[in-house]
């Protein structure tokens, strides 16, 4: 069987499957007291949305974040009067929930871009409500006798917080992409992943692989092999146990073998991702992401309490970098004292920098803060505006950013646009920041969160590629000021597609920090004319996978075992 690798590692051993959901009973009676049974859904989504409010509580910064945007969305007005208006037309109140969370759903996927990644989350909420409601146990993980392969449909918010690298060797999906909740936990969490796999015979994958049945998962490959024999353990085991050895002969800076500078940065969410980081041997943050602070609450946040947060972050990391990227809320990831109003498309709306300059004050006490923080830490404090499109928005961020204090000011190139006029975008700026998540869905025309378009949103994409060279052609004819362009996207931890990165004029690449030491690795194998020589032909190439493999041509021997 064969998925997308999305978290690196190799591990074997038993799978444990994800139990089905309950669902409503089909014969459902109507309800007798109508009123009663509206009743009993809101306590149950109260009682669902209070259970994941205290596992986030205990949760890791990332997870806990996740878990208590779910939170809201079981408190969510529209899936009471949802399910109140079906009850009122004689449905029983499991089957309402269920219908009023689907029409919901239908809307999210609809919309696509974030709201449509929602949908697995509202789906947990309305297993878990329905679960209540029949008087059956809540789903989950199960339990785990012994250290397993976990194997499911999808995996809920609520569900992947709670993995343990004591019980879960690798994690096995069938649903999800690169950028789903799955993928970023568990190669935060540094556990083996594939999601989206497939089956290699007929049925799904879960009826394939049964409760107890060993499995040999590669991560980074996406590679499943069922009932391996002596010699293929062994010799994956072999490989796993060569790759940690080889990649621990490398430390320190990023840089290719003849000495071209390329900065290994992380990636991070909340300021408890900022502290672990702050331990890895890293450069540096790559890309800060500051909406944990807007999205779970009624109010913003005051510049002190920004401020606070912010200044423990960039104390973390010393003198290094920490590139900062401003709110990028809006419609797609709405906020409840910034409302933006009903769009068709919300991916394609009042998102990033076009909230910022509607709601102006959101960006100026951020910005504020930022300052402020600066100056009680000694790190190198780069900000950056997110959704960019056009060279009169990048001169609006810099002109307010510089007055507010902060020397070092750049954008986000995500949207086509941006990338083909990147010359006249970053005039006014010092640095850009490539996230290739969201140009490759702004390129493809293809919603990031909708699985069966994964192939599309390859990062490998020739197209994508033509976008990231035109990205770094413009920086680079700015005369004597050449700007730096890094990418955060998930393109930047893939260790074989970073060179082509590099080749293509790229200074440094984000990442989450479990990915960092293959990168490293990679470079330090490679010169930097070779990079260029790879560039050249996975651009030459006529879809992703003709360039990968005309990258692979190239590939040192040595380093081979850092792209499985």
């Amino acid at each position: 069987m064969r998925g997308i690798g999305v978290s690196a590692g190799v591990a074997i051993g038993p799978v444990v499957r994800m139990a089905e959901p309950i669902r409503p009973p089909a014969d459902e009676p109507a309800a007798p007291d109508s009123a009663a049974a509206v009743e009993a859904v809101s306590e149950a989504l109260e009682s669902v949305a209070g259970e994941l409010e205290r596992r986030a509580e205990m949760a890791e910064a990332t997870a806990a974040e996740i878990l208590t945007a779910t939170a809201m969305m079981a408190r969510d007005p529209s899936l009471r009067s949802g399910a109140e208006r079906r009850i009122g037309e004689g449905m029983g109140p499991a089957n309402a929930l269920d219908n009023a969370v689907e029409e919901v759903c239908a809307s999210l996927e609809a919309a696509g871009g974030y709201l449509a990644e929602r949908t697995s989350d509202l789906r947990d909420v309305r297993d878990r409500v329905v679960a209540i409601l029949v008087g059956a146990p809540q789903p989950g993980l199960p339990v785990f006798e012994h250290p397993s392969i976990l194997v499911a449909h999808d995996l809920a918010p609520a569900d992947t917080a709670g993995l343990s690298q004591d019980d879960v060797l690798a994690i096995v999906t069938e649903a999800g992409g690169p950028t789903s909740h799955t993928a970023i936990l568990a190669a935060q969490l540094g556990i083996p992943a594939v999601v989206g796999a497939e089956p290699g015979g007929d049925g799904p994958v879960r009826a394939s692989l049964t409760d107890g049945v060993v499995i040999a998962v590669d991560g980074a490959s996406g590679e499943i092999v069922v009932e391996p024999d002596e010699a293929t353990r062994d010799a994956w085991t072999r490989r796993a146990g060569e790759r940690e050895t080889r990649l621990s002969r490398y430390s320190g800076p990023g840089r290719t073998r003849d000495g071209h500078p390329v900065a290994l940065l992380a990636n991070i969410g909340t300021a408890d991702d900022a502290f672990a980081a702050a331990d890895v041997d890293v450069e540096g943050v790559g890309l800060f992401r500051t909406e944990f602070l807007y999205l779970d609450r009624s109010t913003p946040p005051s510049v002190e309490e920004q401020t606070e947060t912010y200044a423990s972050v960039l104390r973390a990391f010393g003198t290094r970098r920490v590139v900062v990227r401003t709110l990028d809320a809006g419609a797609d990831k709405p906020l409840a004292f910034a409302p933006s109003g009903e769009e068709e498309n919300p991916a394609l709306g009042v998102r990033g920098l076009r909230l910022s300059r509607r709601v102006e004050a959101l960006l100026s006490d951020q910005l504020t803060a930022l300052a402020a923080a600066a100056k009680q830490s000694e790190a190198d404090v780069w900000v950056m505006a997110p959704m960019v499109a056009t060279a009169e928005e990048a001169r609006w961020y810099a002109d307010r950013a510089r007055a507010a204090g902060l020397d070092t000011v750049g954008v986000m190139i995500e949207v086509p646009a941006a990338a083909l006029r990147a010359g006249e975008v970053l005039a006014s700026v010092d640095f850009a920041s490539i996230g290739t998540n969201d140009l490759a869905q702004y390129t493809l025309a293809a919603d990031r969160m909708l699985g069966e378009l994964a192939p599309l949103l390859d990062p490998w994409q020739p197209a994508v590629l033509d976008l990231v060279a035109a990205t770094c052609a413009g920086a680079g004819d700015l005369g004597e000021r050449p700007v730096p362009v890094g990418v955060c996207g998930e393109a930047a931890g893939d260790p074989l597609l970073a060179l082509v990165l590099v080749g293509l004029g790229v200074t440094s690449v984000s990442m989450a920090p479990a990915k960092v030491p293959a990168v490293r690795a990679m470079l330090a194998l490679h010169d930097r004319q070779r990079c260029v020589e790879m560039a050249a032909a996975a651009r030459a190439a006529p879809d992703p996978a003709g360039a990968r493999d005309a990258v692979g041509e190239l590939l040192d021997p040595e380093a081979e075992p850092f792209i499985r």
